[in-house]
């Protein structure tokens, strides 16, 4: 998780002073700042706002995209080896119930994983009706080339999902432009916002799908709190009726306006510029302590992992979190997430911490 922005404490607060007088909480109040994360996700991920859900987790998008897509007996679904496991148990699942076919792309995490899926899908594109990939491989930061993965799944006829929990907020992503049929991302990593808030992008084509909640605030007239009980079969337009239930959480939709905000005014392309200077010094500084990263070229600008033949990466993790520098253990690897408050000082200190090693 990202750590939250200090001016996080003063909103934080708000909110909770807001929440001891819930009668100054209008009906308007139920839709106004969720419309404007809306909007402001919509920014991040470059769609329209009609095309953005606002839900709970990957594994919520999983299960929405898993309700409306038609995957029949005898299909196949692909994942990649090692993925994170919201991407990974929602398929299984549908798998089983469809009497599909769920196969993962073979190979280390580090590795060219666009060839491998181009590769995949040639040997077995016509029985695949779903590609479920991320974006940037969660271990070690190998990052996919998702407009010719797109082309592939067109060609076969495949389906395509995007986690891009990953990477969403730190490299610059169109889905106007990519259109995958669904992509969802959780806030809480690069995109700076609370636990259990996250974006589920869903395209035109599945607008007019079944949600996974019949909730209130999402069918037409909710807006008119008279007249809830003149039920409604119609949905307020585009993808919200993808939301969850209570989406207006009115502790948490403050933290994530202000994340947003963020993000959009240091400007996506400048946070993947400043990344990729701080990860290509931080990779010089491994590789002159005998470590292995992630091959340059298919990494993510912003992420990266590690590996030593000296050290287990278990021991390695242990030993800089006792010079508080704070690292991840993904198997053989460490991965080493940095942003922009990392400065010469932090780089000196790892440089030392591993000679110490």
């Amino acid at each position: 998780m990202t750590p939250a922005p200090t001016d996080f404490i003063a909103i934080g607060e708000q909110s909770l002073i807001e929440r001891t007088k819930p009668w100054s909480v209008s009906p308007a109040d139920f839709f106004k700042r969720s419309e404007r994360v809306r909007s402001l996700a919509a920014q991040v991920m470059e769609c329209a706002p009609t095309a953005v859900a606002i839900v709970p987790s990957v594994s919520y998008g999983v299960a929405t995209a898993a309700r409306n897509l038609p995957i029949q007996k005898g299909q196949m679904i692909i994942t990649l080896a090692q993925e994170f496991p919201s991407n990974y148990y929602g398929w299984d699942r549908l798998a089983k119930d469809r009497g599909a076919e769920l196969l993962m792309v073979p190979g280390p995490p580090e590795q060219d994983w666009t060839e491998a899926i181009l590769e995949f899908l040639h040997e077995h594109g016509p029985r695949t009706a779903l590609l479920a990939i991320p974006h940037v491989h969660w271990s070690t930061g190998a990052m996919l080339d998702l407009p010719r993965i797109r082309d592939a799944a067109r060609h076969h006829g495949a389906a395509l999902f995007l986690d891009l929990t990953q990477s969403l907020g730190a490299l610059p992503i169109s889905l106007s432009e990519i259109d995958p049929d669904f992509a969802v991302a959780a806030g809480y990593k690069w995109l700076f916002g609370p636990y259990s808030l996250g974006y589920l992008y869903v395209s035109p084509r599945w607008q007019r799908g079944i949600p996974l909640e019949e909730n209130w605030i999402v069918r037409a007239g909710a807006d008119d709190f008279s007249q809830l009980v003149a039920y409604q079969s119609d949905y307020q337009p585009g993808a919200r009726r993808f939301d969850m239930g209570e989406r207006s959480n009115f502790q948490l939709m403050p933290l994530a306006e202000r994340a947003l905000e963020m993000i959009l005014d240091w400007q996506i392309d400048e946070i993947a510029q400043s990344l990729a200077a701080i990860n290509s010094r931080l990779a010089d500084i491994l590789h002159r302590h005998g470590f292995e990263t992630t091959p340059h070229q298919w990494r993510s600008p912003h992420l990266m992992a590690a590996r030593s033949s000296a050290h287990k990466a278990s021991d390695i993790a242990a030993r800089l979190k006792d010079e508080k520098i704070f690292v991840s253990n993904r198997g053989d690897w460490i991965r080493i997430a940095p942003h922009l408050w990392i400065d010469d000082q932090d780089e000196a200190h790892l440089d030392e911490a591993l000679g110490r090693l």
